[in-house]
């Protein structure tokens, strides 16, 4: 039997597996360190130096808020208006938050809509809308209708009442049916505009309620002795343009008459008391 020598054998599987340790390359390291380093400290300060820069500018004469123009307000006030917008000359022109300015003056009630702008060097120009009361409505409080029919304002001591007062609505009915309180509004504001035009007899100066009834439509109430004129929910022109006819001939009758209905197509009802 022939013995094998086992101890002159290599370790060639041993070997094979054995894991090479990768040198680390300490100098490459720091190289990178020190440009990412360098490279925040470059834009840190320039970061610094713009920031500086910014406050220099704004600290300048001719960059300094001198004029402030207002335009478009009737109800509203100048100092009410700089007083909302939080702005007064002297003030830094770059500094200004415009659309914050915007905002602020958006939230009171008469303003419609506003556009805040500079003008270079030393300028600002607020142009203001405000809302164009039409109409009084009358929901427990009293509140201003505008042109656009959107109920905005309740009435307060020093408001003036020269206006139609509108009953029939409550506040309700904005919440629960809002379509339909927003028609009716429609519906008010077109029998307004029919009101407004120049016809003989009779004028919105005539008139010192408009009503509205799910039943009977719309109905108005006049100055002299409160006597109802009911008109429909439609054809507000011809209806009117009928009275206008005889409005000046009722006119001495109306302690003895209970209500006028135009809610028809080709007459006119008179109802004696």
């Amino acid at each position: 039997m022939r013995e094998l020598n086992l101890n002159n054998q290599k370790p060639a599987t041993r070997n094979r597996f054995k894991k090479q340790r990768k040198k680390f390359d300490l100098r490459g390291f720091l190289k990178k360190t020190v440009r990412l380093t360098a490279a925040v400290v470059v834009v840190s300060l320039i970061v610094l130096v713009c920031f500086e820069l910014y406050g220099v500018i704004g600290k300048t004469t001719f960059l300094r808020l001198e004029r402030i123009e207002i335009s478009g307000i009737q109800k509203l006030t100048r100092d009410e208006i700089l007083s909302a917008a939080s702005v007064k000359t002297g003030d830094d022109l770059l500094g200004l938050r415009l659309p914050r300015m915007g905002e602020q003056l958006a939230k009171n009630p008469w303003v419609a809509s506003v556009r805040v702008r500079r003008n270079f060097p030393n300028s600002l120009f607020i142009d203001v809308v405000e809302r164009q009361p039409v109409g009084v409505v009358s929901m427990g409080y009293l509140y201003y209708l505008d042109s656009h029919g959107d109920i905005f304002k309740p009435l307060q001591e020093g408001d003036s009442l020269d206006f139609p007062v509108i009953t029939g609505l409550a506040e309700d009915d904005l919440i629960r049916d809002p379509a339909g309180a927003k028609a009716t509004l429609q519906g008010i504001l077109a029998l307004l505009k029919q009101l407004k035009i120049d016809r003989p007899g009779i004028s919105l100066a005539d008139i010192s309620e408009l009503h509205y009834d799910k039943g009977f439509g719309y109905t108005l109430f006049t100055m002299d002795k409160g006597l109802p004129i009911r008109l429909g929910t439609e054809d507000f022109n011809d209806k009117l343009d009928r009275l206008a006819k005889v409005y000046s001939q009722l006119q001495p009758q109306f302690p003895d008459l209970e209500y006028i209905d135009l809610d028809y197509s080709d007459r006119i009802v008179v109802k004696k008391t």
